[in-house]
């Protein structure tokens, strides 16, 4: 059995937004987290979750790298 990736998700400013989104025919907005400043989520991909959406400024960690989600400027 393979391990589902895991993200790390660090707010960079508050209200930052976490989406999971389904997988399947439809894809539906199912979870929504938000974070404040400084906030650590950590968030795997299972057999309901097959995307995930970061709105606002964040840094997440994935085991390809660094990616710094920018927010509205």
């Amino acid at each position: 059995m393979t391990q589902p990736d895991y993200i790390i998700i660090k707010a960079k400013e508050d209200g930052v937004n976490v989406i999971g989104l389904t997988r399947g025919n439809d894809t539906k907005f199912h979870h929504t987290e938000k974070l404040d400043s400084g906030e650590v989520m950590i968030a795997q991909f299972t057999e309901h979750t097959s995307a995930m959406k970061i709105r606002g400024k964040a840094d997440v960690h994935t085991a390809h790298g660094v990616i710094t989600s920018e927010g509205k400027e």
